[in-house]
């Protein structure tokens, strides 16, 4: 399916200047129709499976119980 540089933008939450300038560098394949960049929304599917990882992962990190640290002893 494609999609317009705003509506991209909108659902990867990214300013559309900078959906722009990520076409021009190569980073986002899109076809000039004549009037508007159009942007094949499927290239995404990795991205939105990554950024979901990196979630999980931040989560697991944030739940995860600092260790006690056994050089520290009261040692009276």
């Amino acid at each position: 399916m494609y999609k317009t540089v705003a509506d991209t933008a909108k659902d990867i939450s990214m300013p559309e200047e900078q959906v722009l300038r990520y076409i021009y560098e190569g980073r986002i394949k899109a076809v000039y129709d004549g009037k508007q960049f159009l942007i094949n929304s499927t290239q995404f599917t990795t991205y939105y499976e990554q950024l979901e990882r990196i979630k999980e992962e931040i989560e697991i990190w944030r739940n995860t119980p600092i260790p006690e640290d056994p050089d520290v002893k009261d040692e009276d």
